[in-house]
């Protein structure tokens, strides 16, 4: 056969891999799909001058490419049976690909496979008793920031909202994040009634404060966002569970909590989101899409990559000098900031460890509702 001819007919075979992948919830199982193609590519290359679906052309007037051709669907069975195994195993590249949770098989181009294996603590079941998601891997597009996106470092800020309006910092903030189009959220400014987004900073463990928090949220019927770092999913697990079970989001504050990461590649910044995302699906059958970056440090290319592999970016409007527990305001004046800072859209940031937050939370939301807002989850923001 012309080496033209095999050339199409591996290419057909590839398209036919593909399109069985991208259809996999409708045609079945990866590896049923493939292993059919498998199976096709083995018989070419016991025979490889039999005709296929695609007319060969005769071989002429050329030495006998035979060896050759071959070699090449001998390539072709290999790179197949290794699909299936990878599907087999969990890790058939599959990565987020957008908010609706949508996964690619195959690899874009110019893009690079980042892998943050979690440590499965319990075999037999997840803390919550539901099933472990599939683990999977992050396909990071533009790895050496070839775009040339900006990398400068920038503190989040927010100012003083007076008045029940925001400070024109975070109006700033918000206008900048929108013209992005990345997904960030620092203040609701789509939304016309008085709501308010509950966040809390989970970085360790204090005094069983989270717990207390936890009780207040459930008299008071709010659904809050609890942004948690890998070591304390890992020191805090029942903590955790209890989020889940009573139907608050568990969000992504990074594996390590970084000093700058702006500083950190774009290889380096999804690996300290997927440490994070991974573990959940392994140990708590749980998974969200929404991240928030250590100590608010970020950059317009961090930034970039966080929606890049399909999350969400929630920083803050409004919130109190609150996560020294050593070191706290004190109960009235930490009662007075956030009530004077109230606004309408407003994402309040507040910290787990803050014995403050935990006297003065049932009265807050209480003062809140007083004042005409309502509570709501950032599922219920319009992100679209």
């Amino acid at each position: 056969m012309k080496k033209q001819s095999i050339i199409k007919i591996i290419t057909t075979i590839l398209a036919v891999a593909l399109a069985a992948c991208a259809y996999w919830k409708e045609t079945g199982s990866i590896q049923e799909t493939l292993g059919k193609q498998i199976e096709e590519a083995e018989v070419r290359a016991e025979n490889p001058d039999e005709p296929s679906e695609i007319k060969a052309e005769e071989n002429s007037g050329e030495g006998s490419k035979k060896a050759e051709d071959t070699a090449e669907n001998k390539t072709e069975v290999d790179e197949l049976k290794t699909d299936v195994d990878d599907a087999k195993s969990g890790k058939s590249g599959e990565a987020k690909d957008g908010s609706d949770g949508e996964k690619k098989v195959q690899q874009e181009e110019g893009s690079v496979w980042v892998e943050n294996i979690p440590e499965i603590v319990n075999e037999a079941a997840t803390y919550t008793g539901t099933e472990p998601l599939e683990i999977i891997r992050f396909s990071v597009s533009d790895p050496e920031n070839a775009e040339q996106l900006s990398t400068e470092s920038k503190s989040f800020g927010f100012g003083a909202a007076k008045e029940g309006k925001p400070s024109q910092l975070t109006v700033d903030n918000q206008t900048y994040f929108d013209s992005l189009e990345r997904g960030v959220l620092a203040w609701d400014n789509r939304t016309e009634e008085k709501v308010l987004y509950l966040t809390f900073d989970c970085g360790y463990e204090y005094e069983n404060l989270t717990a207390d928090m936890l009780d207040v949220l459930k008299e008071k019927e709010v659904s809050a966002a609890f942004f948690c770092t890998l070591d304390y999913l890992e020191t805090a697990p029942q903590v955790v569970k209890r989020m889940i079970d009573e139907g608050h989001i568990v969000g992504n504050h990074s594996t390590t909590h970084p000093a700058d990461s702006a500083a950190l590649s774009r290889e380096e910044m999804a690996w300290e989101i997927l440490g994070v995302d991974n573990y959940l699906r392994a140990n708590f059958g749980y998974t969200s899409s929404y991240f928030r970056f250590p100590a608010g440090v970020y950059s317009e290319n961090a930034l970039d990559l966080v929606d890049d592999v399909g999350f969400k970016s929630v920083f803050w409007s409004l919130a109190n000098a609150d996560w020294d527990p050593k070191d706290q305001p004190g109960v009235e004046k930490s009662f007075k900031t956030i009530t004077e800072r109230l606004h309408p859209g407003a994402v309040i940031l507040l910290h787990t460890t803050s014995p403050d937050n935990a006297a003065i939370l049932a009265d807050y939301i209480d003062y809140a509702r007083q004042q005409g807002y309502t509570f709501r989850s950032l599922d219920e923001y319009p992100w679209d």
